[in-house]
């Protein structure tokens, strides 16, 4: 039995003892409404006679006055008065979700100290703490506000609940609250809490909207990880696709990319220099730590693919590449996480910082760039990474694909088992290792390296929703096990693809966030680096987008779950519109923090901030990162298209495929039919834009159009051809 608060205890009495307000069915779902007085429900009555309560509204120390009650088609408006204030509930019925709004007005400005969770499971006969459920997903900081569970006693159903906190913003503005942690709660007490007020109060004469939620409902119960990823994806989409969504920002990533070059080449704050090679630091104006091999290699492979994009020779790519052998480390026949020649200058503040100590996802990142430069005929990567691998395979030997936190590398005596007690250690790193062992397959054919990889990848069956450690390993293994499925055809690595897909999406902030300073810069669709981090990071989102467009491209001939033709290209349109808020530059300087952990920040210079907190917490707290300085180099040639050298063409969704024949280029979009991309012409030159636009041979009208650019909005799945 659970235990319940008073304002749960009575509730299921309380609507068996009131009358019916109205009525509505749909589908086979019948929903009713009561006022109990304290309260608002809504009750949804499942197929087979099961309940749910929905609180729509809760008159705090008061009783309710039904003032008035509309009902228009399938929309419906409640209008309830108390001696606090007037509340409306409009309640409709998109796309056969429920979907309910409640603003309330104060007549007095008021400090609200606590308000009940809105969900409630109710029983045929007994009482609500004798109930029973598994809670799949919910809210985790500002991650999206939804909440995933089954009702198993009485055997219910299940229901996946959206909050949607970009409603909740002018609320948390004027309070001064925030909307994390607000939904989520112990059974069977569960959903969304609107945040205490405790600095300002809510001033009076104002509506302000205090909740905005929309439910899915099933009949069936959930208990497997691939059934519950795959539902869970599919409603994340029909919420998203009822969900308003926010503007996209165009930034000129090529300007950006200029000015990235520019400030790397001549800012010696981002530098280190050894044996008269140069490297970069970390964190801008960090001249203790010594240099990282991931730090070079997070910068130079996507530098490496704008040089290539661009046909233009980049000086501070051959500088990386320079320092590359430096960082093999005899001792272990391995390339270091630390140049080896400096290690005695690291300050043991922390576990990694000490000498021989590894992080295990550490071990395996730059070896994974190393090979993509390998792939591109790159040759002191090449040796590196042959050089390498034969230690990388022995480590993951040792710990039998079940990699820990921290270890010695010479020893491989355990340091740090797990991250938290009963947690586990990396958890994604069997997923990273495939990745890697896939790559240095295609570099050498040797069937030994596809052979390590299925091994790696099978450890992750077990881990059930547990996989993510880190977003930029996880997407990095959904691709790796997307390869694995097309190279075998095993579904178990498709379905394993799809539970590293899930935990990333259920770890995204999928609202703007538009108070405090998260008001400056959008923020919808960002993902978080970690389960539990507090703030998006600009490398891990960097990451992520690239490995979920190369995820979109890897899939065009494999039949892959429609809803992630919907949320991977939604999200990288979405990134590309929203990473470069990153950029101190972009923000006010009231939101960057005046104390920083690492170097110091230098507002001007285009190199990103590690951290971005929405709400009223400042960015920078941790420094401007240098190795996410990769940015620009990622985003160009993955969206923008070089037309002779007078255009640019732009399309913020992934390009599957494109065929340039003469005066003209095709271009595939593998997306979402129902959605929508925007593409842009972009004038270099002295040429005028004279360029004809045909989506699936229909021939478009511009939405706008100027002497520079030229704008198009196109469907996301459309073969669009352009001539000139």
């Amino acid at each position: 039995m659970h235990t319940v608060t008073p304002w749960s205890a009575t509730a299921q009495a309380d609507i068996e003892n009131s009358e019916i307000l109205l009525e509505r069915k749909i589908l086979n779902y019948t929903y009713q409404f009561y006022n109990t007085g304290d309260s608002l429900w809504i009750v949804a009555i499942m197929p087979e006679g099961g309940k749910i309560a929905f609180r729509a509204a809760f008159a705090m120390n008061s009783t309710f006055e039904l003032a008035n009650l509309l009902e228009k088609e399938n929309t419906m408006v409640i209008v309830l008065n108390s001696r606090l204030g007037s509340y409306e509930v409009r309640v409709d019925f998109p796309d056969s979700i429920l979907h309910y709004t409640t603003t309330f007005t104060a007549n007095m400005p008021l400090m609200i100290p606590f308000s009940p969770r809105d969900i409630l499971p109710l029983t045929q006969t007994g009482s609500i703490e004798n109930t029973a459920g598994k809670i799949h997903m919910e809210q985790f900081g500002s991650r999206s506000g939804l909440l995933f569970a089954s009702i198993t006693r009485p055997q219910t159903g299940s229901f996946f609940y959206f909050q949607n906190l970009t409603s909740l913003s002018e609320y948390c503005e004027a309070t001064k609250t925030e909307s994390k942690n607000t939904v989520g709660g112990s059974w069977p007490e569960i959903g969304f809490q609107l945040p205490a007020t405790r600095e300002q109060p809510l001033p009076a004469g104002t509506a302000f909207t205090i909740s905005d939620a929309y439910v899915l409902l099933d009949s069936e119960l959930f208990e497997e990880t691939t059934t519950i990823c795959e539902h869970f994806l599919n409603y994340l989409v029909k919420i998203y696709k009822v969900l308003e969504q926010p503007r996209i920002d165009y930034h000129n990533w090529p300007e950006i990319a200029q000015k990235v070059i520019a400030d790397l080449t001549h800012n010696k704050g981002a530098w280190t220099q050894k044996d008269g090679k140069p490297y970069l630091s970390a964190y801008l104006c960090d001249y203790e730590t010594p240099p990282e091999s991931m730090v070079q290699l997070a910068v130079l492979a996507p530098f490496k693919e704008y040089e290539k994009w661009s046909a233009e020779k980049q000086p501070i790519c051959e500088d990386l590449i320079r320092g590359l052998p430096a960082f093999y480390d005899l001792k272990i026949n391995c390339i270091n996480r630390w140049l080896p020649s400096m290690m005695d200058k690291l300050d043991k503040s922390e576990e990694q910082k000490k000498e021989m100590v590894m992080d295990s996802w550490y071990l395996h990142h730059p070896l994974m760039n190393l090979a993509r430069l390998a792939l591109e005929g790159d040759k002191t990567a090449e040796k590196l990474v042959l050089d390498s691998i034969d230690y990388v395979i022995k480590v993951a030997h040792h710990f039998d694909y079940t990699w820990p936190v921290f270890y010695k590398m010479q020893t491989l005596e355990v340091i740090k088992e797990e991250t938290a007690p009963g947690a586990g250690g990396e958890n994604d790193v069997p997923g990273s290792y495939a990745h890697l062992m896939l790559l240095v397959f295609k570099l050498t054919k040797e069937k030994r390296y596809l052979n390590e990889a299925e091994k790696a990848a099978k450890k992750l069956e077990d881990l059930g929703l547990d996989i993510l450690y880190q977003a930029n390993n996880t997407a990095f293994a959904a691709g790796a096990l997307l390869e694995l499925y097309k190279i075998t055809h095993k579904k178990l690595y498709l379905d394993l693809s799809y539970t590293c897909l899930t935990g990333l999406f259920k770890n995204i902030q999928l609202y703007d966030c538009k108070y405090g300073f998260g008001k400056n810069y959008t923020n919808f669709f960002s993902i978080f680096p970690l389960n539990d981090a507090p703030y998006t990071a600009a490398y891990e989102e960097l990451e992520v987008y690239a490995a979920l467009s190369e995820y979109m491209v890897q899939a065009k001939d494999v039949e892959i779950l429609p809803a992630l033709k919907t949320l991977l290209p939604e999200f990288i349109k979405y990134a590309v519109a929203r990473i470069a808020y990153y950029y101190p530059a972009m923000l006010p300087k009231e939101m960057l923090s005046e104390e920083v952990k690492t170097g110091e920040i230098q507002p001007d210079l285009w190199v990103p901030l590690e951290d971005l907190y929405n709400g009223w917490e400042k960015s920078g707290q941790v420094g401007q990162e240098v190795y996410g300085a990769g940015m620009p180099f990622g985003v160009v040639p993955r969206q923008y298209i070089k037309i002779e050298d007078d255009f640019l063409l732009f399309i913020d969704y992934p390009i599957i495929g494109q065929n340039k024949r003469g005066k003209s280029i095709t271009i595939h979009l593998d997306g979402d039919i129902a959605m929508c991309c925007n593409l842009k012409i972009i004038k270099l030159g002295d040429r005028k834009i004279n360029m004809k636009v045909f989506q699936d041979k229909e021939l478009l009208k511009a939405f706008h159009e100027n002497a520079n650019r030229h704008e198009y909005r196109v469907s996301g799945q459309s073969v669009i051809k352009v001539q000139w």
